[in-house]
């Protein structure tokens, strides 16, 4: 089967498995986020986050995953709500209103691949997939996919569903048509980095985890340090200060998964 034909397969199938968007990018090592990884570990923005130290070579390349990788496949997920919270009340992050959601686009990826797998292809697609929990760089193969662009808040910005979107994807084995990169479009726009309550966005696209609080109130198991108690506000569980204020984020549309 033409890697055309067959790319085309994928994505209008991912779209009618629940996927907001769909794109695909060649696989290969990603030197410059190899050189970035390497500095932000040394300098300890990682916080308490230790696993981030393994596997940087497979998060840095992921053909070393498994033999033959050719191409990554990255789905999009939006999870904007329908419906927010009561501002008043203690808030949750956005993406923790439902149910979990590695089991669910886990699951979908599986039924992906088996359609895939389905098609007269001269051999089986061998896959890996991703969702948030591998050693995969899920943003940036999501912006080589040409799915958005990464944002100064370090998050991947979609221009029509904008940053509240779960990254899930297929390392395969199989040559397939990349999509092109799409450029940065933030421009001047400084709002995220505003609003952080910490500073923990310290440069464009640098954070330092151990200053945000959503590692804080969600990742750490320590007790939050003093000096952010006063930050906290009524954050209980996350913080979407960086997001809520980016002007992509202003007319998204809600999610379509129950």
């Amino acid at each position: 089967m033409q890697k055309q034909i067959l790319s085309k397969f994928i994505k209008s199938e991912a779209l009618k498995l629940g996927f907001s968007a769909c794109g695909i990018a060649k696989a290969e090592y990603l030197a410059d986020d190899a050189t970035y990884l390497q500095q932000w570990l040394s300098e300890g923005k990682h916080a308490g986050m230790s696993y981030l130290e393994q596997n940087v070579d497979k998060r840095t390349d992921p053909r070393l995953l498994f033999e033959n990788v050719q191409s990554v496949i990255v789905v999009l997920m939006s999870y904007y709500p329908e419906k927010l919270q009561n501002p008043a009340l203690p808030q949750i992050a956005k993406y923790s209103y439902g149910k979990d959601y590695h089991p669910i686009i886990k699951q979908k990826l599986n039924l992906l691949l088996s359609q895939i797998n389905a098609l007269p292809l001269q051999k089986p697609v061998t896959a890996r997939s991703f969702a948030d929990s591998s050693a995969v760089l899920e943003r940036r193969w999501a912006q080589r996919a040409g799915l958005g662009w990464l944002g100064k808040n370090c998050t991947l910005i979609h221009p029509d569903f904008g940053s509240f979107c779960f990254i899930g994807g297929l390392v395969v084995d199989v040559e397939l048509e990349y999509d092109t990169p799409m450029d940065e479009q933030c421009g001047k726009c400084n709002l995220c980095m505003e609003a952080c309550p910490t500073k923990a966005l310290e440069d464009p696209r640098h954070i330092n985890a151990s200053k945000c609080l959503s590692y804080h109130n969600l990742e750490s198991k320590e007790d939050i340090p003093l000096a952010f108690h006063s930050m906290l506000s009524n954050r209980l569980y996350g913080c979407d200060s960086c997001q809520d204020v980016c002007p992509w984020n202003k007319k998204v549309p809600k999610t379509t998964i129950e």
